[in-house]
């Protein structure tokens, strides 16, 4: 059944691969950007752009207004300095509730991290738990879904692993090298987003993303240079080497601005897996993480 949907995040990667999948699914889409001139230079004709920012409770009322489900897709980490980037989106997510709450939204759907294992959690995860939380409060019918590393040609996360293994053929490493994870290609992500806009679900409700595979940072490395046709680097796990201390040269190395850099290598300490399967019809046939990134590859 179409649906007025309000999406930020738009000319994001997530939010961009998910608009397509909204507006082929027969809703009528609402983009809400910075710069509307720029949206819609990038953005398909046929979606509504408004021009706001949650960090600017004043321009949300118009936004907001005869929607039926939002997707919160924004993190002040990207296109930022990482200082200060929690109370950005502390700020921001408090704007967006109170006005989706006095507009009537029906439903907030939110993407965040997978809860890492262990008592330590990065700002990064701490932050994007907060807003969620934050987000909650505001909404009864709140879906919380919670991805690990997204696998796609533009996802931040894909794009500092594979600069670090094309331009380094060796690399000593912390001992985040060995964490587990459980990487989500792109195309199930959005899938899973896309099915969740009219989907009946018990609120407020989690769902967990993550691909077929449950792998180490070691074994993607060596995973993603194998698919790619490239020879695996060495890799040498060094306990001293600190995460903030390897977040500085990933910043170096790779494309990914320095001030992303540092709390995503902050947070690859956290086991991030799925520790409860998500309800039958969602994610149900996950790609594993050599396909995935075979995907990536293609998709460019």
């Amino acid at each position: 059944m179409p649906t007025n949907v309000l999406l930020t995040g738009s000319t994001g990667y997530v939010g961009g691969s998910l608009l397509p999948e909204l507006l082929s699914a027969g809703h009528h889409v609402r983009c809400l950007a910075r710069d509307a001139a720029r949206a819609k230079e990038k953005l398909p004709a046929e979606a509504e752009i408004v021009e706001g920012d949650v960090l600017k409770p004043d321009t949300l009322p118009a936004a907001v207004e005869g929607i039926d489900v939002a997707y919160y897709l924004v993190h002040s980490m990207e296109g930022a300095s990482g200082d200060g980037f929690a109370a950005r989106d502390r700020e921001g997510a408090l704007s967006f509730g109170a006005a989706a709450r006095r507009a009537g939204v029906k439903r907030v759907i939110y993407m965040g991290g997978l809860e890492g294992g262990g008592d330590e959690k990065s700002e990064h995860l701490a932050s994007r738990d907060e807003v969620a939380r934050i987000l909650a409060s505001h909404c009864d019918d709140f879906i919380h879904v919670r991805a690990a590393m997204v696998i796609g040609s533009e996802s931040a996360s894909f794009v500092m692993l594979r600069s670090l293994v094309e331009k380094l053929p060796a690399m000593i490493c912390p001992k985040w090298i060995d964490t587990r994870t459980q990487p989500v290609s792109i195309r199930d992500v959005v899938g899973t987003l896309a099915t969740l806009a009219d989907l009946e679900l018990d609120a407020p409700a989690e769902i967990q993303l993550g691909g077929a595979d449950v792998l180490t940072y070691r074994e993607m490395m060596v995973g993603y240079a194998e698919t790619a046709g490239r020879r695996p680097p060495v890799i040498i796990k060094a306990p001293v080497l600190s995460p903030r201390l390897s977040s500085h040269w990933v910043g170096l190395v790779t494309p990914v601005d320095a001030g992303l850099a540092k709390p995503l290598v902050l947070g690859l300490s956290a086991e991030m897996i799925v520790r409860e399967a998500p309800p039958e019809g969602i994610n149900d046939d996950p790609l594993g993480f050599r396909d995935a990134v075979r995907a990536a590859i293609d998709e460019g």
